[in-house]
């Protein structure tokens, strides 16, 4: 159970074991359809997802040390890396750099899944968020294996969709509320991040893919809610509250809008309405030159979350001072 303190967007006691289901759920689908499927790279799946699993469960139950949660993740993306061979080949001329050795393309893919495991964790702290996000980059990563034929991968994302909607049904409960918990964000952000490196890497291998140069694009505009919001609130913390990056506060961008009176749903449909039209724009830029893209996402992707909150501050300080004055 997850007991309230002065972090807690929640005021009584709440299950936190909503991550069981969604890697059951997930496990199931692997195992029906594995032998239709590439069984090899199900099972490695498989594999990751089930370190994973008992991770997060240890620390959902009894708290597990960061260090010994970091080791977890590295192991069970090792899994997918080596054996599997699934890497980031190349920074696709981003900033001049192209094809990268192989020990450096083993390390950056590393440092991408620990990335995404990590930065989609941290925005799981208002009912619905996690699963919102995820659900719409799963229905996306679903659509774009589909097209390009890989049936194994869609599968998979349409099995996390799957597993997702039944678990916000809950998240979203008034009565019967559960969280993912750690097994659940961890699990997803795994999936996310294989998602992520299958697709770049195989859009760099298929030179006649509409998506050769511009994948890395596409996945930071799918990604583009967890990793600004993680890069924003580790730059606020080291720079101007003077703490360690990893010391939790209530400074998150969705933490803002509760702050200015949205609630849990408001904010979860603002957000993830949000993260929608940043990447229907960037499908629409993919002829652009990649850094073009990626330079125009991040100024119109950070401008787009500010709107809502420039416009509810605004609101906000007009309703105030229209109290003082009366």
């Amino acid at each position: 159970m997850d007991e309230p303190d002065n972090r807690s967007m929640h005021s009584y006691r709440t299950p936190t074991l909503g991550g069981i289901g969604i890697f059951f759920s997930v496990m199931l689908v692997i195992a029906i359809t594995g032998a239709f499927l590439d069984a090899q790279v199900l099972l490695l799946v498989m594999g990751g997802l089930t370190i994973l699993f008992f991770l997060g469960l240890k620390d959902d139950l009894t708290v597990l040390s960061p260090k010994k949660k970091l080791i977890g993740q590295l192991i069970a993306a090792l899994l997918i890396v080596i054996f599997g061979d699934s890497r980031i080949l190349s920074f696709s001329s981003i900033l001049g750099i192209g094809e990268l050795p192989y020990y450096i393309s083993l390390v950056f893919t590393l440092f991408v899944y620990i990335l995404i495991i990590n930065a989609y964790n941290l925005i799981d702290g208002v009912d619905g968020l996690a699963g919102s996000v995820a659900l719409l980059i799963s229905a996306v990563f679903a659509f774009l294996f589909f097209s390009t034929g890989d049936l194994s991968l869609a599968t998979l994302a349409i099995a996390l969709m799957g597993a997702l909607l039944a678990f916000l049904r809950y998240n979203m409960s008034s009565r019967l509320k559960i969280f993912m918990g750690d097994t659940g964000s961890m699990i997803v952000g795994f999936l996310l991040a294989f998602f992520t490196v299958s697709f770049v890497s195989q859009s760099q291998l298929n030179i006649s893919s509409e998506f050769y140069e511009a994948s890395p694009a596409i996945v930071l505009a799918l990604l583009f809610y967890p990793l600004i919001d993680t890069c924003r609130i580790f730059c606020f913390r080291m720079f101007v509250l003077k703490s360690s990056p990893f010391a939790p506060d209530k400074n998150h961008i969705h933490h803002m809008f509760i702050s200015l009176g949205y609630t849990h749903i408001k904010t979860t449909l603002m957000i993830s309405a949000v993260s929608l039209i940043i990447v229907c724009i960037a499908f629409n830029l993919i002829h652009l030159n990649l850094n073009l893209q990626i330079i125009a996402l991040l100024l119109y992707g950070s401008v787009l979350y500010l709107i809502p909150l420039w416009i509810s501050k605004a609101k906000y300080k007009a309703e105030i001072n229209k109290k003082n004055l009366s």
